[in-house]
Formats: C-alpha cells, sequence, structure tokens
C-alpha cells in the first residue's frame, strides 16, 4: 500500500468517524430528562414567576425543543456543513461567536500543556529507565505518584496560595488574547505558569511511568544486548534504537492527550478563572444548551480525529511496520 492509499484510508476513516461521533454527542447531550426550556422554567418559577402550560408550549415551539430528535439533530449537521451553528439558547449570541471568545485562550493553554508534557516527562522518563533503582529513579517515581494523587484543584489552591505569599498577589486569570506587546507577553506568560503546570501534571506523571516501563523493556531484549556487546555507546543505544520502539506507544495516545487536555480542565478553570471552553461548556450542559455545548464538544471531536490522524501517520513514519502490516491485511 503507498503512502497515498494509507492516508487516504486514514482520511476516510476519519470522516466517517467524526459524524458518528456527532451523532453520539447530539444524542447523549439530550439523554437528561428535560430540555433548555425545561430549565428557564424552573428558574422563572424559583423567581416566583407563574408560567402557563400555554407559555411552555409557545418557548418550546420557539426554541424548537419539542422536534423529534433526528429532525433536531438534521437541523444542527445542515448547520454545521453550512457554517451557521445556531445559537444559544444560555448566551443568546451565535454558537460561533460565543466559542470563538474562548477558543484562542483554550487551544494556547491545550497545546503548551501538552507540549509540556512530553517534553518534560520523556526525558525524565529516560534518565528513570536507565538509572533503575537510583535516588533520581526513587525520587522521579514519588513524584510521578504524588502528582497523579493531588487532584487538580487543590493543586491550583495551593500553587494560588504560594504566589500570593511569594508575589503578593494571587496569580489566575489569563491577560486578553492575543498578547500584542512585549509587556503583555510577558504578563500572558507568567499567568500561563500555574495553569500549564496543574493541567499538565496528571498527564506528565502517567506517561514518564508508562515510558519508562516500555525503556526498560526495551533495554532487555536480544537485540539491545548484542548492539551493546559490539561496543555501540548508551547514548546510540538509547536514542538510536531504542527510542523508536519506546515513542510508538507515546505517538499513539497523541489523540486521547490532545481531548484530555483540551475536555479535563473545567475545574481547574474554574478554581483559576481561566477564560477557556471548559466553564463555558459546563454552563451549557446545566442549562441542557444543545447546539453551543454540541458545538464545543464537536470542535474536541475534531481535535481526537486530528490527534489521532497525525499519531497514525507518525507512527507509519518511525515504524514501516505498520504500513507493511496494513499491505498484509489487505492482501488477505
Amino acid at each position: 500500500m503507498s503512502k497515498i492509499k494509507f492516508i487516504g484510508k486514514r482520511l476516510g476513516m476519519s470522516v466517517i468517524t467524526l459524524w458518528l461521533i456527532t451523532l453520539v454527542v447530539f444524542f447523549v447531550i439530550q439523554l437528561p430528562p428535560g430540555d433548555f426550556v425545561d430549565y428557564l422554567v424552573s428558574n422563572m418559577i424559583a423567581e416566583g414567576e407563574v408560567v402557563t402550560d400555554f407559555e411552555v408550549e409557545s418557548m418550546k415551539e420557539m426554541y424548537g425543543t419539542n422536534r423529534p430528535f433526528l429532525v433536531q439533530y438534521a437541523d444542527w449537521m445542515k448547520g454545521i456543513l453550512t457554517g451557521d451553528w445556531g445559537v444559544s439558547f444560555f448566551y443568546k449570541e451565535k454558537v460561533t461567536v460565543k466559542i470563538g471568545e474562548t477558543l484562542g485562550a483554550t487551544l494556547a493553554v491545550s497545546f503548551i500543556t501538552m507540549i509540556f508534557t512530553y517534553l518534560l516527562s520523556i526525558p525524565i522518563a529516560i534518565y528513570s529507565a536507565k538509572h533503575q533503582y537510583s535516588v533520581g529513579d526513587y525520587l522521579a517515581t514519588f513524584i510521578g505518584f504524588i502528582g497523579m494523587a493531588i487532584p487538580n484543584f487543590l493543586f491550583a489552591i495551593i500553587l494560588m496560595f504560594l504566589s500570593y505569599k511569594w508575589f503578593g498577589k494571587p496569580i489566575m486569570g489569563l491577560p486578553d488574547m492575543p498578547p500584542t506587546s512585549w509587556p503583555a507577553i510577558k504578563e500572558w506568560v507568567k499567568h500561563m505558569i500555574i495553569p500549564i503546570i496543574v493541567i499538565g501534571t496528571s498527564g506528565t506523571c502517567g506517561l514518564i511511568r508508562s515510558t519508562r516501563a516500555q525503556m526498560l523493556d526495551e533495554q532487555a531484549r536480544p537485540y539491545i544486548l548484542s548492539t551493546r556487546a559490539r561496543g555501540v555507546s548508551e547514548t546510540s543505544l538509547t536514542y538510536k534504537y531504542a527510542m523508536r520502539s519506546v515513542l510508538n506507544p507515546v505517538v499513539s495516545g497523541l489523540g486521547g492527550m490532545i481531548s484530555g487536555i483540551f475536555n479535563g480542565s473545567t475545574i481547574t478553570a474554574i478554581v483559576l478563572m481561566l477564560p477557556t471552553q471548559g466553564p463555558v461548556l459546563l454552563k451549557a450542559l446545566e442549562s441542557q444548551d444543545v447546539y453551543l455545548s454540541g458545538g464545543i464538544l464537536l470542535i474536541s471531536a475534531i481535535l481526537v480525529v486530528i490527534g489521532t490522524l497525525i499519531s497514525d501517520l507518525l507512527l507509519m513514519a518511525m515504524d514501516p511496520r505498520i504500513k507493511d502490516l496494513e499491505e498484509s491485511k489487505n492482501e488477505q
């Protein structure tokens, strides 16, 4: 199978997967009993207003929540394909406008956190594996377990308290995106430190453990032992031979990591007052704002599909056996 066919097959699978995800997402959003009108009516009653059945039916007709599920899904998909993602029931704004307000900050936090995770965890894991049972290995293991055990919101509160003690004010929130001057860039970087550390710690610790285990397994393989016996340096053994196999599981989890960082920082964003998608998605789900929550989850699904596609292409480039396996499957 040529590279073009391999890429084409993966693109086709990505499109089908994305379509199935949109169907599941729109269905799951409407699983809880009630809809946005019920949420609205509950708030109105809580404030002492009297709402008649006729008014409820009129609001359901106005918002379109009384239509069949497939009709609502078809209209939503038609809008997605034509660029009209609908209007948010809760915020009374176009979904694309509301998402655009926080998308830049969300993507910046997500991708910088992902880079931080890889740059920190892989060198630590390699050192830990090459110095098994040393003080550094035990220290990395201890930090890894602590990082996985501490809840992100608690870690964020601790770092905010420390920033208040050291600098006189807690570092929270983010300046306007994008920063347009050097002082604004420095201020933006300063406010990014705590979110990146908090959000990236759990993923970093997990990646350290898995990469270390993979490296230890690779070091005991016969081809590594025979290559070492021929006098090849440890640096070449590690980075020229073992790293190819070690990076395979790391790269294969790229899509899941992107989605986890994108969606998994909601509580941290609330604690740190970050202008990201997490708090907006939470409010949209609470109010059953199907168009806004569906739009945000759709972006998350697109990131997963893109991340998985990139990881497949990187795996093919790093390990030609994957392409050979695809060819053998097609021949059968």
